[in-house]
């Protein structure tokens, strides 16, 4: 029976970034807007992001050869892809240039006129859309030049369909964001509204947890990917290197 899914897929949160850090400092001092410059593309890791990613680097690479990603799709934002090189190179995985893809669909949640602010901030500066944002939900409200939760899925099932049809068998790692590896999961679990959101309450992604799937053939025709583990976070560990589990600094409303 052909595999209409990965043998394995991996999805990674990517490695603290220096927006954690502002969001962190702004969150404390009870400021409406995070201190941070330039484009949310362009945030880059923090040295304990670094660390992180090099660590998880090292467990892939102590996983038997046959058991390593062949494959990774990552995100374009400068902290995911290079969260997803510093896996690479520290775990030599032997990943060839064509395997390594950036894909656009795998990006951040667009916060649109929300960008750059605190819970607080939204409150202050757009009370009109803390409301909506309440009325509507998190899944459904779109801010102006913004995504819903709904919009984030509905690239992920274009990026999924493209999973299946050239990874196919073969053991995938992907590198995104918070809010990628939730709507995944909304996916690949064929999960409800209700139930994502109970979900995403119980805690934030770390930065650099594992979720983990496995090919299960008796999943429906073709199989089908079951969840193996969730916010994996001893890689870290085992190396001494602490985890960070702050949202995305630009990620106050997602």
């Amino acid at each position: 029976m052909a595999l209409n899914w990965p043998h394995t897929l991996w999805i990674v949160r990517h490695g603290e970034s220096a927006g954690n850090l502002a969001r962190d400092r702004a969150q404390a001092e009870g400021a409406s807007r995070i201190a941070l410059e330039g484009r949310d593309v362009d945030v880059p890791l923090s040295p304990l992001g670094e660390e992180q990613s090099r660590a998880l680097g090292r467990w892939f690479g102590d996983l038997p050869e046959d058991g390593r990603p062949e494959a990774i799709l990552c995100s374009p934002y400068l902290r995911a892809r290079h969260t997803a090189e510093l896996i690479a190179e520290t775990g030599r995985l032997p990943i060839h240039r064509a395997d390594f893809v950036v894909d656009e669909r795998l990006r951040e949640k667009k916060f649109g006129v929300l960008d750059g602010l605190t819970g607080h901030g939204i409150r202050q500066v757009h009370p009109d859309q803390a409301e909506f944002r309440r009325l509507l939900g998190k899944f459904y409200h779109r801010p102006p030049g913004g995504e819903s939760w709904c919009d984030v899925i509905l690239r992920l099932r274009s990026a999924l369909d493209t999973i299946s049809l050239h990874y196919a068998g073969r053991r995938v790692l992907i590198v995104g964001h918070q809010v990628v590896v939730l709507c995944m999961r909304y996916l690949l679990e064929r999960m409800s509204e209700d139930e994502i959101l109970a979900v995403d309450r119980e805690g934030d992604v770390p930065n650099c947890g594992v979720t983990e799937y496995a090919h299960d053939p008796a999943q429906g025709a073709g199989g089908g990917l079951v969840l193996r583990r969730y916010n994996f976070v001893a890689p870290m560990l085992r190396a001494g290197t602490p985890v960070t589990a702050a949202p995305d600094a630009r990620a106050a409303a997602s």
